[in-house]
């Protein structure tokens, strides 16, 4: 018992260590579990020891909650507005990128038919828990190309399902292709038919029980037990765990529970993915990883073309060069979902050990570089292409003696909005997509990049504007605007918006034009509009 607690805590303590590191560099805590996974290994021998089904059993059950969270977020109406670009572009990519794999790893590799089928399946998805983290923290998720990305996601998350179910019918001896396939179509139209009757009825009278007691712990017991019970009863029935959370994710999903049900399962849901991944990791040879780096790492270059060509030219039909070319690079990647399916796969004896780690090993370096890519994903695409939202170039403007907004929150719309009732000549700049689009979407003449750039400013004609309007709320990047336009343009007429005195004295030695106090603005409006009301009324 003290060794175990022993092995508890370093772990969680090295992971803890990783993870802060890998943050400075914006790479996936992922990443984190599996080294820590990998170093308890070598500490503690796990490799010489082959009883390791309590952890494994464990970290399966991450991967069960994340079907169960991805279940909550396929509503049928989500479905049934997104159908055509979720299930042609995702079908597509599936299946083109699968039957280009398999086809390699067939006749140019010789690998056997079935581990042909599992690797060209399991490399075909791409990371859902990096790309869809990136694309909401940079806003790309509004961006054509980050709804086109995120469509493909959704389908493959969904096909998760039907490939898992694959392999555990391959894992049963003298069954044919066409028999595992026709097998896999029954049974889980079974499944389906059976928790959207019966278990949906017993899903919505426990979650309505359980919500009436306003208890929170038994409300978090019938998710739980919910979750569970599906997960079971789908693993009784031959099927995987994840098949039964995914369905039982999808009823509540219909439900008036389920933003409560999500937010409350969230912290053991990243608690199981990490035991999950930290399983992984114990499954690692740092040796075999070494010496075979060359062999892996063109593995994965292979792969990633592969998925980048076949999104490219999927994307390009409907889009433009710059969304079809951002698609690709977000998407070639190999996903976290093929560590299950090759864990399964290994597990089940369908492939053989050295193969699973192999390819456990290709897809850990992709998850690796993954962030490196999507992080800098408008430089990499910038490289063949560039367009408005793409990089720090702006075709030059064609105005003058106009005014420059910098910033589309709330402040600078309400700029935007009184200079055009004036008939002012204006243009926008943010480095906020979200933002420009919506300018543009009003109808303002709106940009993407950053003020603090020469090109920008250049192309903006700051030296021809009869003023520079800052609504920006970072007093830093005030500052860093300030400089660069100032250094430009010595002359430049700049209206900047301070919060406190303190900012104002930060920027006191530049040479800004106006400087608008917002607290004492407003207190001389209401100051304002109190002593007009009281005329009013003496009046």
């Amino acid at each position: 018992m003290d060794s175990i607690l022993i092995i508890i805590a370093i772990s969680l303590a090295i992971a803890s260590i990783i993870n802060i590191v890998l943050t400075k560099f914006s790479i996936s805590h992922i990443v984190g579990y599996i080294i820590t996974g990998t170093i308890i290994s070598n500490i503690f021998d796990f490799n010489g020891h082959s009883d390791l089904t309590s952890l494994e059993l464990i970290g399966e059950f991450g991967i069960v909650f994340l079907m169960f969270t991805i279940g909550l977020e396929m509503s049928f109406n989500k479905l049934k507005r997104l159908r055509k670009i979720i299930f042609i572009n995702g079908f597509i990519q599936v299946v083109v990128s699968s039957i280009l794999i398999f086809l390699i790893t067939f006749y140019a590799i010789k690998l056997d038919m079935t581990s042909a089928i599992i690797i060209a399946l399991a490399f075909s998805l791409s990371s859902t828990a990096i790309v869809v983290t990136y694309l909401k923290k940079s806003k790309d998720i509004v961006t054509p190309y980050g709804e086109k990305s995120v469509a493909i996601l959704i389908f493959q998350d969904l096909a998760v399902i039907p490939i898992l179910l694959l392999i555990g019918f391959l894992a049963k001896e003298g069954l044919s292709v066409g028999d595992v396939l026709l097998k896999t179509s029954i049974y889980a139209c079974l499944v389906i038919v059976f928790m959207f009757t019966l278990g949906k009825k017993i899903i919505e009278w426990l979650l309505h029980f359980s919500s009436r007691a306003r208890m929170e712990e038994m409300f978090l017991g019938s998710v739980l037990a919910i979750v569970l019970c599906a997960s079971l009863l789908a693993h009784e029935m031959g099927f995987t765990y994840s098949l039964g959370a995914f369905i039982a994710g999808m009823i509540i999903a219909e439900s008036q529970f389920h933003v409560k049900v999500e937010s409350d399962i969230a912290s053991y849901k990243d608690l199981l993915l990490g035991a999950f991944f930290f399983s992984i990791g114990t499954k690692i040879d740092v040796l075999y990883f070494l010496s075979h780096l060359h062999f892996v790492a063109a593995v994965l270059v292979a792969t990633m073309l592969i998925k980048a060509v076949v999104v490219y030219c999927l994307i390009r039909r409907e889009s433009n060069k710059s969304d079809a070319l951002k698609a690709a690079l977000a998407l070639c990647q190999v996903g976290e979902f093929s560590f299950a399916i090759f864990a399964l796969a290994t597990s089940q004896n369908i492939i053989s050990q050295e193969l699973g780690g192999f390819l456990i090993l290709v897809t850990v370096l992709s998850m690796i570089i993954t962030p490196f890519m999507v992080n800098n994903i408008y430089k990499l695409a910038a490289l063949f292409v560039t367009e408005f939202f793409e990089a720090d170039k702006i075709t030059p403007v064609k105005i003058e003696q106009h005014i420059i907004i910098c910033g589309f929150d709330t402040l600078g719309r309400i700029v935007a909005k009184e200079l055009q009732s004036k008939n002012k000549k204006f243009l926008i700049i943010s480095d906020n997509l979200q933002h420009v689009q919506l300018a543009r979407r009003r109808g303002y003449s709106a940009y993407f990049g950053h003020l603090d750039k020469q090109p920008v400013l250049e192309s903006l004609k700051v030296e021809a504007s009869t003023g520079i309007i800052l609504t920006v709320n970072s007093i830093r990047n005030i500052q860093i605007i300030c400089e660069s336009v100032l250094e430009y343009y010595p002359q430049a007429n700049l209206i900047v918006k301070v919060n406190t005195l303190e900012e104002k004295e930060v920027l006191s030695d530049l040479a800004i034009s106006s400087f608008v106090h917002a607290q004492y603005e407003t207190a001389s409006l209401l100051v304002k509009q109190c002593e007009q009301k009281r005329e009013e009324v003496a009046s």
